[in-house]
């Protein structure tokens, strides 16, 4: 099944104060012609506005429905309206558009779950202004996890030019990841991992490479006991269930070139530990995918951006490397279906 075939993906709003509207348009204007098509979640006049503020030629069409949107999108961008309740301020997030934030990814949802849009493609959210409003997630992933209903674990992974990361503990302090890290938490996210990449990525059997947690991966206990007390225990079990994960690794050296040419997937059991390295290979084309949902979920691997918001300078890379990823999983989930 090709782009063109599948219903078009679905782009939330984001951060109304950040760049996800500039990114928007630059990606309409990348990915108009050839597609994928997207229809844009969001409020068509502030749109309209950003595109005359930053001179960026993008015609703007409201649409009903997601398929009016697909006839549209090689002549202006789809707009599904979500009106704001007032006009944002570039780099001024405000707890009053919360609401209208949380529909647009509400709403996206539906529209998988409907088989009305292909997938989810979300702009960045400026977690500490939806938290001021109530917001009880700690961010995008588990939001999702929590829209999609029960029985669904969500797994944060991480893709970029040479490298994907699945994380096992995800958007929390870190003394409090560390302190509840267990063998069954590095487990579960291995299986989750060689499961998705086969059904998701094509992968059958991928090379799960298991960060330690200590310098040196502890060094035989002598640099703290969690390596050899949890994490091999847990790289053992995995091998047992013919997982193909080994490990732990040492941190400081696993992310070299030759080291990523010897596995699929870097198994890390904190946020930084894998995102560090990602960001540093690939920070304008990483994207963040959320496995385990029942619908394909991808976006940019960046935030708001709030410090650049509204002077047209923003890349749109990774948003539109996540539309192309989102496009693709969707299109494999579909023929698999069929």
């Amino acid at each position: 099944m090709t782009s063109a075939s599948l219903p078009p993906l679905a782009l939330t709003m984001g951060e109304p104060a950040g760049i996800g509207g500039e990114l928007t348009l630059k990606a309409w204007l990348a990915l108009g012609v050839t597609g994928p098509a997207f229809v844009a979640l969001d409020d068509p006049a502030r749109l309209a506005a950003i595109a005359n503020r930053l001179k960026l030629k993008v015609p703007i069409r409201k649409v009903a429905a997601m398929a009016e949107g697909a006839a549209v999108f090689a002549d202006a961008l789809p707009v599904l309206p979500i009106a704001l309740p007032q006009e944002s301020v570039p780099g001024e997030p405000d707890p009053a558009q919360a609401d209208a934030i949380l529909t647009s990814i509400r709403r996206a949802v539906e529209l998988c779950q409907s088989g009305e849009a292909a997938g989810i493609v979300t702009n960045p959210i400026q977690k500490s202004n939806l938290t001021a409003a109530g917001f009880r997630f700690p961010g995008h992933t588990e939001y999702l996890e929590h829209l999609a209903g029960p029985g669904y674990r969500a797994q944060m992974m991480l893709a970029g030019r040479g490298l994907r990361v699945v994380l096992v503990t995800i958007h929390e302090p870190l003394a409090k990841a560390i302190a509840r890290l267990t063998m069954e938490m590095i487990v579960d996210a291995g299986r989750r991992a060689a499961a998705s990449f086969r059904s998701d990525l094509g992968i059958r059997n991928p090379r799960i490479a298991v960060a330690g947690l200590n310098p040196h991966a502890g060094e035989d206990g002598t640099i703290g006991h969690e390596d050899q007390a949890i994490v091999t225990p847990a790289v053992t079990r995995l091998q047992q269930e013919g997982i193909r994960a080994f490990g732990p690794l040492p941190p400081d050296t696993m992310f070299t070139t030759r080291a990523r040419r010897g596995y699929d997937v870097a198994l890390c059991l904190y946020h930084d530990q894998g995102l560090i390295p990602l960001k540093t290979l690939d920070m304008m084309g990483g994207v963040n995918v959320t496995l385990g949902l029942p619908f394909v979920r991808t976006s940019p691997d960046h935030g708001t951006a709030l410090d650049i918001a509204g002077r047209g300078v923003a890349e749109a890379t990774s948003l539109i490397a996540a539309i192309r990823m989102a496009a693709g999983l969707s299109s494999r989930r579909m023929k698999q279906k069929a």
